[in-house]
């Protein structure tokens, strides 16, 4: 298995010509099959350029967002969801016009710790706001990839049974799940279970250690995480995400806490990323062969 990606902000968190082409060539000259672009703003990039620099790269895309307060569309307030909606729509659009197909992050409510608990009405917003989404992002030829996080970032989808509760009740076929191993880590009875789980609607995948530094240096079991993503047939892409103070996103650093140095030669971090997901992929990949093989005794 080789689809393996880089979240852009193991690069840069900037959105410079200059920042974005070395982003493009550190993940390609590193072997990194797909780059994951957040927040960017159509505004201030150059899209047809960095649309045509990724296919002349041979990469893949996708992009992350998480929703601001401003634009929750789990919210009472009809300004603030029409707010959400526009910002979806603005989003998919961006993965379209970039070549990619992948639009995921926190896309059911606003990314940040919430004061009170979601209500029924809320999620009933929520639902039928993405429905309508997703229904113009199939046109776009977009999924909409539903991040589960921990309860410190929001109060809706904290759970891969959650999420896959939400996707029922939108009735939408292009609305999947992005599993990430730091979040699961928090909140899942089980990590390898609720990925066999929801199977067949996982459309997204990060990996990420439970300190959001270097792979194997936490306390993630990404033994069983492998084991459960070959167990599944999963042969989509498996994004590799960490932060450190060292790159600094005014709002996303804010957003996941991050206030920890965990590592300063961000090239020395991804390739020892790549080289940890294709072990442990091929690994899971040997032993589940093994578990199958009879190994019956040679005739004489």
């Amino acid at each position: 298995m080789s689809k393996i990606g880089v979240h852009s902000f193991v690069w840069s968190a900037g959105s410079t010509k200059d920042e974005l082409e070395r982003t493009l060539e550190r993940s390609h000259e590193l072997g990194f099959k797909l780059v994951e672009f957040s927040y960017l703003d159509p505004k201030q990039v150059d899209v047809n350029w960095l649309a045509s620099r990724i296919r002349q790269l041979g990469l893949d895309v996708a992009v992350s967002m998480g929703l601001p307060t401003e634009g929750d569309i789990s919210s009472e307030d009809g300004s603030v969801v029409a707010n959400g909606e526009a910002i979806l729509d603005r989003a998919v659009a961006l993965v379209r016009d970039l070549g990619g197909t992948k639009l995921a992050g926190i896309l059911s409510s606003s990314h940040g710790k919430q004061e009170r608990a979601l209500s029924r009405k809320g999620w009933d917003k929520s639902v039928s706001t993405l429905s309508k989404v997703a229904n113009r992002a199939k046109a776009a030829g977009v999924t909409l990839n539903l991040e589960i996080v921990n309860r410190f970032e929001s109060n809706m989808l904290n759970t891969a049974a959650q999420g896959l509760a939400y996707i029922k009740d939108t009735g939408a076929s292009n609305v999947f799940l992005h599993l990430d191993t730091f979040h699961m880590n928090i909140e899942e009875a089980d990590v390898g279970l609720a990925i066999r789980n929801a199977a067949d609607k996982i459309g997204y995948v990060h990996i990420g250690e439970s300190h959001r530094g270097y792979l194997g240096t936490g306390n993630i079991d990404f033994a069983a995480i492998f084991d459960a993503l070959i167990a599944i047939g999963w042969d989509d892409y498996v994004t590799f995400e960490s932060f450190s103070t060292t790159i600094v996103d005014k709002d996303l650093s804010l957003k996941t806490a991050i206030w920890r140095n965990l590592w300063e030669d961000n090239a020395a971090l991804a390739k020892h990323a790549r080289a940890y997901i294709v072990l442990g992929l091929e690994t899971a990949k040997r032993k589940a062969e093994l578990v199958k093989a009879a190994h019956l005794p040679m005739a004489c």
